[in-house]
């Protein structure tokens, strides 16, 4: 494994680049910001607004809004109601799971702090611990159905309100490096990304699940998509994680303080809705070497947060310990033993970057505090 000599990302994530300086691309694209003109890209978002503004009549929804109830989802409404006068509507899943106190209080507080309607999809969860069962074993993506529905369940609810103007935070894979790495404001392209990408159906079909039963997983059609104008707010404004944080905490977002000081992350509020979500977003460091530890202090680089040393000894300590109460509360909901997901999840170790000490724990063959 080779890392990023700017911050820690490395070269295993799906889609980055590396510059000739050993640079990655994200790293690359946030020096960038500095040439950006923010005030002609404003004129722009403004525009963009001003075209969709009162479509619907006089009360009528102007335009939509992907929320999670986190710290972005604050942001987003803040930006798009009270600053630009939109009249929106909101959108979102929710992944069925047990929730945290936070996350329980976010989506509530989202709508009572900014005045918004929110139209939640709560999946079947009869087909949802089916293809967690199958996605999870199979491809190591136990939340595919979820995270599917987190992308498709916004566009088929703007067709129907009518809503072309789909509002989403960042642009992921131009921020933080992946395989759609171009700098448009456009999200139309984001229900390909490596979260979002479809599975074969052959796969997904069975033991009592039907294409019924997958409907709402399926993007609309070229036609519908073409009444459609979803964009990333990331393009118009410049994206901060932990600014975007500030501006929900001084709004009512909590975060996990005295809540749970999770074993594998570095701060406490990002993805701060459910616990057994998390399995999802940890296993990437089995895959590719990296975790949510690797993903903030990268970012915590960038903006100036953390030298890189630092970073990496908060990684060492991190990355690899993913939270027993995640591992609980994921086995609870699928019927699993912990000793059968423990197999299972051995399955899914790259043994090109792993192997196995003396004690019989996977560790990294090149860990970043290692590099010369």
């Amino acid at each position: 494994m080779k890392y990023c000599t700017r911050c820690t990302m490395p070269d295993t994530r799906p889609g980055i680049t590396f510059n000739e300086e050993g640079v990655c691309c994200a790293c690359t694209h946030y020096e960038q910001r500095k040439t950006v003109d923010w005030d002609k890209r404003f004129v722009e978002f403004k525009a963009l607004c001003d075209k969709y503004r009162g479509m619907n009549g006089p009360g009528g929804y102007d335009c939509a809004i992907a929320v999670s109830g986190g710290k972005d989802s604050h942001w987003q409404v803040h930006v798009l109601k009270e600053v630009m006068g939109m009249n929106p509507i909101l959108f979102s899943v929710e992944d069925n799971f047990p929730m945290t106190e936070a996350g329980r209080h976010n989506l509530k507080n989202i709508s009572e702090t900014y005045g918004c309607t929110i139209i939640s999809c709560k999946p079947d969860i009869k087909t949802q611990k089916i293809l967690m069962r199958k996605t999870f074993e199979r491809y190591g993506k136990p939340t595919w159905f979820i995270d599917r529905l987190i992308y498709t369940f916004p566009l088929h609810m703007a067709i129907k309100f009518n809503t072309p103007l789909l509002v989403y935070g960042e642009n992921v894979s131009f921020e933080y490096g992946g395989n759609a790495d171009e700098e448009t404001y456009s999200a139309r392209g984001q229900i390909d990304n490596g979260v979002a990408i479809g599975l074969p159906m052959e796969d997904l079909l069975g033991d009592g699940v039907t294409e019924k039963e997958l409907y709402f997983t399926k993007a609309p059609s070229p036609e519908e998509m073409d009444k459609l104008d979803p964009m990333y707010l990331s393009y118009f404004l410049p994206w901060n994680s932990f600014a975007n944080y500030e501006h929900a905490k001084s709004r009512g977002f909590h975060d996990l303080t005295h809540e749970w000081d999770r074993t594998h992350h570095v701060e406490n509020f990002d993805q701060i809705d459910s616990r057994a979500y998390l399995v999802h977003s940890w296993l990437k460091y089995p895959k590719f070497g990296h975790a949510a530890a690797t993903d903030y202090t990268a970012r915590m680089i960038r903006y100036g947060m953390l030298s890189r040393e630092e970073a990496i000894e908060l990684i060492r300590k991190h990355d690899h310990a993913l939270d027993p109460l995640c591992v609980r509360d994921f086995c609870e909901f699928l019927g699993y033993t912990e000793t059968e997901f423990w197999k299972i999840m051995d399955t899914f170790y790259n043994r090109d970057i792993f192997e196995k000490d003396a004690t019989g724990r996977w560790v990294l063959k090149d860990p970043i505090w290692e590099q010369k």
